[in-house]
């Protein structure tokens, strides 16, 4: 039989389990939410690297080859400080769809320049 010492006993060791689950539950998702982020980063910078175009993708191509929902990517984009989200115009100049791009911070080889050489000695 249960006395109100047992009870007390159980119900403190559940308050702390569930505080205990609450919090990894959360690490958890934290650490999902940072493995998107860094799958999308490094597959927009591959694309960049391997491709002579700018490296500007869509939605529904990242879609395709990351296997994330719209939602996890636009929320990994907007997260990350080396994604850039650029907008396609259509004939009317509105937007038509979101574009993402991954740039490094270094201005050289974010934006090359076409036509120009490098000096020769």
């Amino acid at each position: 039989m249960f006395t109100e010492k047992h009870l007390e006993i159980f119900a403190n060791i559940a308050a702390i389990l569930t505080a205990v689950i609450a919090v990894w539950a959360y690490g958890r998702f934290l650490w999902e939410r940072r493995q998107k982020r860094l799958r999308l980063e490094s597959h927009l910078r591959d694309e960049k690297e391997m491709r002579a175009d700018e490296g500007q993708r869509t939605l529904l191509h990242l879609v395709a080859n990351l296997g994330m929902s719209e939602i996890e990517i636009v929320d990994a984009a907007f997260r990350s400080k080396v994604i850039r989200r650029r907008v396609s115009l259509d004939e009317q100049g509105r937007a038509d769809r979101l574009l993402l791009e991954y740039e490094s911070g270094n201005p050289d080889a974010d934006f090359p320049r076409r036509g120009r050489r490098s000096p020769r000695f």
